[in-house]
């Protein structure tokens, strides 16, 4: 029977990246085709959106400073 192979240590961290990048980009490109008929709807869609995107580049920088298990001792 086959071992299963280690889970990653930083799983969940790189998984919320990806959620909120790619969450981020959708409510900024809702916020755009919202902004065309009710303008300050728009902004309020893509603001918060333009933030979520921020805070997941922010975290790839986070986790590429995280030291990995296997460089541990």
């Amino acid at each position: 029977m086959a071992a299963n192979p280690p889970a990653k240590p930083h799983a969940r961290l790189e998984k919320w990246i990806w959620i909120l990048i790619y969450g981020g980009l959708f409510a900024i490109i809702l916020g755009i085709v919202t902004g065309r008929t009710e303008e300050a709807l728009g902004w309020a869609m893509a603001v918060p959106g333009a933030a979520l995107v921020v805070v997941g580049v922010v975290l790839i920088y986070v986790r590429s400073r995280l030291p990995d298990k296997k460089d541990s001792p």
